[in-house]
């Protein structure tokens, strides 16, 4: 029979392994596609990074897009900002039923943020998404139409900035813009 003390040390080892895990884990395959920062009036707000599983960003393939915030921003900044961009980019399809309960969704995802912090978005197609806060995985929403229209603030052709999204998909050099 082993050890009592090494029992300890083998379930911390697993508990450390399991605290330790984040997107990574999950799209273990992925690397780097695009990177750029996003500014707004002159002040640097966020670098951007997507991870992808293959040469291009592809929306039936699991891909990651991490954000790394260079100012303070309050979780309801964040909030209303992503609502209104997926509205503007989907207003057909929103209704006030569906707003009430992205917004609830996306509150339980996002925190108050500071310099340093970073807030991953895991899209898994035909599932939703995972948001991870600084490496640890916050809340999951399962559900696929939200996952499109949430990455499409950064992926789709009507972005709000058209220069970070092709850095993004590694289409604009290596340039991180500003």
């Amino acid at each position: 029979m082993a050890h009592p003390v090494r029992w300890t040390c083998l379930c911390l080892l697993f508990s450390a392994l399991a605290t330790a895990a984040d997107w990574r884990s999950e799209l273990p395959e992925g690397r780097e596609l695009g990177v750029g920062d996003f500014t707004w009036f002159g002040l640097r707000l966020y670098t951007a990074q997507l991870w992808t599983v293959g040469p291009v960003h592809d929306w039936n393939q699991p891909f990651a897009l991490e954000l790394v915030y260079h100012r303070q921003l309050s979780k309801d900044s964040l909030v209303g900002a992503s609502l209104a961009e997926m509205e503007r980019l989907d207003a057909g399809s929103m209704t006030p039923q569906r707003r009430a309960t992205w917004a609830q969704a996306i509150e339980r995802a996002f925190v108050d943020v500071r310099p340093g912090m970073r807030i991953t978005g895991l899209y898994l197609p035909g599932q939703g998404v995972r948001f991870f806060v600084d490496g640890k995985l916050s809340h999951a929403i399962a559900d696929p139409v939200f996952a499109r229209a949430f990455f499409a603030i950064w992926l789709d052709p009507r972005a709000r900035d058209p220069q970070l999204r092709q850095r993004l998909l590694g289409l604009a050099g290596d340039n991180r813009g500003t």
